[in-house]
């Protein structure tokens, strides 16, 4: 079949990204007897490219088959201060077998290791094709999600907030206590991100926070968007403070059902959830080419961009 050559994303992908996104990853989901994820427009999945652009514009890579000039492949990178994180790949059906999706990941993992950085990533445990392509390329899972879905009704979500617990809507201000309360959770950073989320400049984003003493004891993410209505990224020191901006993110999106992704652990959030109407619909694994804390705390994360 001739070979292919692996390139960083420009905008004039952006079209052709999206349509692989939609049909690769639908037809996956089909492929196991479930839903097709993506509805709609086969240029819904567009708003990943739009802002990973806005916020690393060109660190995208695709693979570009020598013969058609078509793009068969695709993947997300996102270069933080900690770490890279590796967004949703994709590897068009006509071309499995050719090492696409393998080439992709090398790129990413060399990149990562010439900045002396590791990689994450949160990977479906349903799909084992890409399970196995991480961690036969040396990535370590170590922390486990139940998705959630909860249907929130027009009138609002009928529930009382957790007792004793605050929470706001987040400021520019808050970015610094933001990356330092993630980091003792998780780690990590992403100042980037927090100013994007909070910024909201293309009207996808609302973050809530929760006040402590010492700065911030949890944040949290949601996204709006038609083609991926999240909550996420967030962290919280506690499952009631985790289950306090759950509850205020959720409300916020009446009449629509977000997904949200739990760590299996936090038991007792878990069962909270249940109560509230929330079911299951998948589960995913974070995993790590390099060194990867174990979370002190609730972690909370998204697709949108992929937090690790």
């Amino acid at each position: 079949m001739g070979g292919f050559q692996i390139r960083n994303m420009t905008p004039d992908d952006r079209d052709d990204v999206a349509r692989l996104i939609f049909h690769g990853t639908n037809q996956y989901y089909v492929s196991i007897g479930r839903q097709p994820i993506f509805s709609g427009d086969e240029l819904s999945p567009a708003v990943m490219f739009d802002v990973y652009e806005q916020i690393d514009p060109g660190r995208g890579i695709v693979a570009v088959d020598d013969a058609s000039g078509q793009i068969i492949g695709s993947c997300f990178v996102h270069p933080r201060e900690t770490h890279f994180s590796l967004g949703i790949m994709n590897s068009h059906h006509e071309h499995f077998g050719r090492g696409v999706a393998r080439a992709l990941l090398k790129r990413i993992t060399d990149d990562a290791t010439a900045a002396g950085k590791p990689v994450r990533l949160v990977s479906s445990c349903f799909n084992l094709d890409s399970y196995s392509l991480y961690t036969r390329a040396g990535f370590v899972p170590f922390a486990t999600f139940q998705d959630m879905i909860l249907h929130v009704p027009e009138g609002g979500l009928e529930v009382d907030p957790p007792p004793g617990i605050q929470v706001r809507d987040a400021t520019l201000d808050d970015v610094s206590a933001m990356a330092a309360l993630e980091e003792e959770i998780s780690g990590i950073t992403r100042i980037g991100d927090y100013r994007y989320f909070i910024g909201n400049d293309d009207r996808l984003w609302h973050v809530s926070v929760i006040d402590a003493a010492d700065g911030l004891s949890g944040f949290l993410v949601s996204c709006g968007s038609e083609a991926l209505n999240m909550l996420g990224p967030g962290v919280a020191r506690t499952e009631d403070e985790a289950a306090a901006l759950l509850r205020a993110e959720l409300d916020r999106h009446r009449g629509r059902t977000p997904v949200f992704l739990i760590p299996v652990g936090c038991g007792r959030l878990v069962r909270q959830l249940y109560a509230w109407g929330a079911r299951n619909c998948e589960m995913h694994v974070a995993q790590s080419f390099g060194p990867a804390q174990t979370p002190a705390g609730v972690v909370l994360p998204t697709f949108l961009p992929e937090s690790g």
